[in-house]
């Protein structure tokens, strides 16, 4: 065996430097070297300000505290996503990081909370979930330990300063003996027996050799899209939209909301992000709708306070590389693929990916039988995210908007098929290998766009309409009485920034 003695991160941003200071920490023991190459003129994408509960594993993985984070990058918590105007116009639901009710009797909460719908109970689905209440009602309070039932069930994320996080992350991947290198790449050199990427020539000459590469270089790809040639796996057919415009304006006030807003638009989305110093807000949409002048006017509309810089137009194709590991390259971020923020999942890809190479470490031969089932892992990862992000808008009830209407008559994937037929003829989740998703994120989709089975399980009828009532009252008066114990998101985030005992001990992992 003939191991990895280096490593080469080629771009930093938020996946080079995670990519860095993960492995720094998670391959400690094995001495190689790894070394950042980043060049200070090349601008970073730097939009993804929102993550999923996942997130908070990293921190620990690379010997960060939640509060640490907070405070480093005028971070907030998020307990979830709330949905404005995607099945109509007016309406909003919400997509918590946490279960709803309680199950009985080996039955489904939500089998006994479609029977009470059924009987004319319009109680909503978030009413049961403690995380959609703590959002609602602007207040934190830390997932207990060890819950006493599914109620206390939840988690949370953070919204945070993309540009802050991966600063944080580069002093502590330096800390660690990571060396970053400030200089543009010229050339790549590439092994004449295996193929393998061997180095690359920077404009000033340097050379910089490696064993394995992490190509971290955005949209340009230039490690596996470019030198490698790994084709492009185009999505658009599913998921049309191709642009963005990101900016970030002053909060209206200092009291942030402890949840991501995704607002339906003309033809796409709009994303509002809060932080402790502005929020962040973006459109997303496809060009084959709305023209990007258009796009920017109606982003500038929106903004609640005064614009903090000028757009910044992003171009996209929706889809991942054909091979995410190919050769000695293996592609992180927006160098392997591209899905649409709307549920917060680019920085969890990073994180994945990541984590799945640490799990198939190879030696300097890279052996194909690992880059294989890395690359099996990585796909199927990729296409359950579509097929989730998919419902978002195919089952939207926008009728008489021509972008709305396109994508409601879009046939779904076989996958979605699979799992709109299961859920509507049983109620019952179709699940599959590697989904980010679980159960109770696609019930708040289904509940939220009202695409409900026509009967509930008939196990739901082990209880009455009064007993049901009256147990569903308990819930709601339980969760209500959490709650209320719980501070204001403002305090708890004013306690962390300061960095008071408090603060630490509440959000610390």
């Amino acid at each position: 065996m003939d191991p990895i003695r280096s490593i080469v991160i080629v771009g930093g941003g938020t996946a080079g430097w995670m990519a860095a200071a993960f492995l720094a920490r998670q391959l400690d023991h094995l001495r190689l070297s790894i070394t950042v190459v980043e060049s200070s003129a090349i601008g970073t994408v730097g939009v993804g300000e929102a993550t999923v509960p996942a997130i908070r594993d990293f921190f620990a993985a690379v010997g960060l505290s939640d509060a640490e984070v907070l405070r480093e990058t005028e971070g907030t918590i998020k307990y979830g996503i709330r949905f404005d105007g995607w099945k109509a116009p007016g309406h909003r639901f919400f997509h918590p990081f946490g279960l709803y009710g309680t199950p009985a009797r080996g039955v489904a909460f939500h089998h006994y909370w479609l029977k009470l719908r059924q009987a004319g109970d319009p109680t909503p689905l978030g009413a049961y979930s403690l995380a959609s209440q703590l959002a609602e009602q602007g207040r934190f309070l830390a997932p207990a330990q060890k819950p006493t039932n599914d109620l206390g069930v939840f988690d949370f994320a953070v919204h945070f300063d993309a540009s802050k996080f991966a600063t944080l992350l580069r002093d502590r991947a330096v800390a660690a003996g990571v060396v970053h290198v400030d200089g543009r790449i010229d050339r790549v050199e590439r092994d004449g027996e295996t193929g393998h990427v061997a180095a690359v020539l920077l404009e000033d000459g340097r050379r910089i050799e490696g064993d394995l590469w992490i190509d971290c270089s955005g949209f340009r790809s230039l490690l596996l899209g470019e030198a490698l040639e790994v084709p492009y796996v185009d999505w658009r057919r599913w998921l049309p939209v191709n642009r963005a415009i990101a900016i970030p304006c002053r909060p209206r006030d200092a009291a942030q909301e402890p949840f991501t807003v995704a607002t339906a638009r003309r033809a796409g989305w709009q994303w509002r992000i809060p932080l402790r110093h502005r929020i962040g807000n973006g459109h997303v949409y496809c060009s084959e709708f709305l023209d990007d002048a258009s796009a920017e006017t109606m982003l500038l509309e929106q903004l609640e306070g005064e614009p903090l810089g000028q757009p910044n137009h992003l171009r996209f194709t929706t889809g991942h590389r054909a091979r995410f590991w190919e050769r000695n390259v293996v592609g992180l971020g927006l160098a392997s693929g591209f899905l649409e923020p709307l549920e917060s999942t680019s920085i969890s890809l990073i994180q994945t990916g990541l984590e799945r190479l640490v799990r198939f470490f190879p030696d300097r031969a890279c052996d194909p039988r690992l880059a294989a089932i890395y690359n099996h892992q990585s796909v199927l990862e990729f296409e359950r995210l579509r097929d989730f992000l998919l419902l978002h808008y195919w089952a939207n009830r926008r009728h008489g908007e021509p972008f709305w209407d396109h994508m409601r008559a879009m046939p779904p994937t076989e996958g979605l098929q699979l799992k709109l037929d299961t859920w509507r003829a049983s109620g019952e989740f179709a699940r599959r290998e590697w989904e980010t998703f679980q159960d109770p994120s696609w019930l708040s989709l289904y509940a939220g766009f009202e695409d409900l089975p026509e009967h509930p399980s008939p196990l739901a009828d082990r209880f009455s309409i009064a007993e049901l009532t009256d147990t569903f009252a308990r819930m709601r008066a339980a969760i209500a009485a959490t709650v209320a114990q719980a501070e204001p998101h403002a305090a708890f985030l004013a306690r962390t920034v300061d960095g008071g005992d408090g603060g630490r001990r509440a959000a610390a992992r």
